[in-house]
């Protein structure tokens, strides 16, 4: 039996974000303006959430 590592390596990566912990500042300002508004008055903090979140690389 040979003595080879069964755990395949991998090449360090950048720490990867998740989505929920992405874009905290747009997230706060959008959830407080649908909880105080209604999502409909609150369109232009929706998209800037969501453009935030494509610059991290997510597909919203």
């Amino acid at each position: 039996m040979g003595a080879q590592n069964s755990t395949p390596q991998e090449a360090p990566k950048e720490k990867k974000l998740k989505p929920c912990c992405a874009c905290p500042e747009t997230k706060k300002l959008r959830d407080a303006c649908i909880i105080e508004k209604g999502e409909e008055n609150c369109k232009d903090l929706i998209e800037a959430h969501r453009e935030c979140m494509r610059k991290h690389g997510f597909k919203v």
